[in-house]
């Protein structure tokens, strides 16, 4: 089939690769220059089986009033006149329960794991270079009684496969020897041993070039609309005049999906949550960590990228806007110095970034066909879509080229939430 695939970041480029690789010709179309410039450009680095626990979980409602009124809260929820916006919170607190939770981690789980063994194997395949390191993940705390709660769900991941193991403060200052000069004491963390970390933008940039050589061809401009015909998707209109004729289309434009669904009659709880990103250039010497660090406490990741440190987290519920609030970054720079103060690094070296996570009220994403002909999904992995492209880039590639999917499509169909 010919196919039209919306978005270049890495969940469109990871749907090309494997569309191209299963005998379909591939037409490949971003408003940007190049592939991966906005939500996948400079995330946390990480490839996170061991970040499976959504958002929507029994202890986030508390945490969100005692964070109410604080500009530098992990999570904001900046109330606007915006009914997707209302829709999507009430949809996010009926997440929130235990039973959805564990549900969701399940979903999450299956598909973040046979991902991460898909981008070991293309790794090795193509010979891909995007400063990858092999060194886990840890989930360090600081508090003892996050460090308590976080005992039980790692205990609940490693029944589905994940090795997430708890360890105690003097082993994690073992597996990060850095952490030994944190101002705040480590009480304890969890340690996934398989997981990595690795620069999105340089992995989707390369994974682009072999799919070039493939064949896939990229077109640069907006998408103002999709065509259909008798029921079934027909071309997607170029905002430049035009349109691309093909058989079947995949959406994976991130929280951009549901405004271009929308007029179709087709509703998905995919709402922007915006992230921030610190990258701090480090001189060779640097004290900085080299394995990949998750600061449950502060909601922040924190990830060696060759001679920088990425260091990532926040939500920002505020629609679609991407501008930086210096009041979002300075909480991530401060606990840098918390946490290294003897990484020096200057101010002005420091360079912010925000991006839109395409979120879905149980961090579930959505994949597959909808209810028109030929027009597929791929959008709604929030935090995690470095953790989940290669898995879904191939489950979507099965689902649209009929083949049978490695793990059950079910908990990703876009049926089970449109409205």
């Amino acid at each position: 089939m010919r196919i039209v695939v919306l978005g270049a970041g890495l969940i469109g480029v990871a749907s090309a690769w494997f569309l191209a690789e299963a005998g379909h010709e591939v037409v490949v179309v971003d408003r940007q220059p190049e592939p991966a410039r906005e939500t996948s450009f400079a995330n946390g680095g990480q490839i996170s089986t061991s970040h499976a626990e959504p958002w929507a979980n029994p202890a986030t409602p508390l945490k969100i009033l005692r964070w109410l009124g604080r500009e530098d809260a992990p999570l904001l929820w900046r109330l606007r006149a915006d009914t997707a916006q209302w829709g999507w919170g009430l949809a996010f607190l009926r997440e929130c329960t235990p039973e959805r939770t564990r549900t969701n981690i399940r979903a999450i789980l299956a598909l973040a794991l046979d991902s991460r063994a898909r981008l070991k194997a293309l790794r090795r395949e193509l010979g891909l270079e995007y400063d990858c390191l092999e060194r886990g993940i840890l989930h360090y705390y600081t508090d003892a009684a996050e460090f308590a709660r976080a005992v039980p769900q790692a205990e609940f991941m490693q029944r589905f496969g994940c090795e997430r193991i708890v360890e105690s403060a003097a082993e994690c200052l073992a597996i990060e020897p850095a952490l030994k000069d944190s101002t705040l004491p480590i009480v304890g963390g969890t340690y996934t041993r398989e997981d990595e970390s690795g620069d999105a933008h340089r992995f989707t940039v390369a994974l682009a070039e072999h799919c070039m050589r493939r064949g896939v061809a990229f077109r640069h401009g907006s998408v103002d609309g999709l065509e259909t015909r008798g029921g079934r998707f027909a071309a997607a209109r170029l905002a430049s005049g035009g349109s691309i004729a093909a058989d079947a289309c995949v959406v994976a434009l991130g929280s951009y999906s549901p405004l271009l669904l929308r007029p179709l009659g087709l509703r998905i709880p995919v709402y922007p949550a915006k992230g921030y990103s610190i990258t701090i250039p480090l001189a060779p010497d640097a004290p900085a960590p080299s394995v990949s660090l998750t600061d449950d406490g502060a909601k922040i990741v924190i990830s060696r990228l060759g001679q920088r440190l990425r260091v990532a987290g926040t939500a920002e519920f505020t629609g679609y806007d991407t501008s930086i609030n210096p009041a979002r970054i300075a909480p991530l720079v401060r606990r840098v110095r918390q946490i290294f103060p003897r990484l020096a690094f200057r101010d002005e070296a420091v360079e912010p970034w925000a991006g839109l996570r395409p979120a879905t009220p149980g961090n579930v994403p959505l994949i597959g066909p909808t209810p028109i002909g030929g027009l597929f999904v791929n959008t709604g992995h929030g935090t995690l879509g470095w953790t989940m492209a290669v898995g879904s880039g191939r489950l979507l590639a099965d689902l649209v080229s009929g083949n049978p999917p490695a793990i059950d499509p079910a908990p990703y169909r876009v049926g089970r939430i449109l409205r």
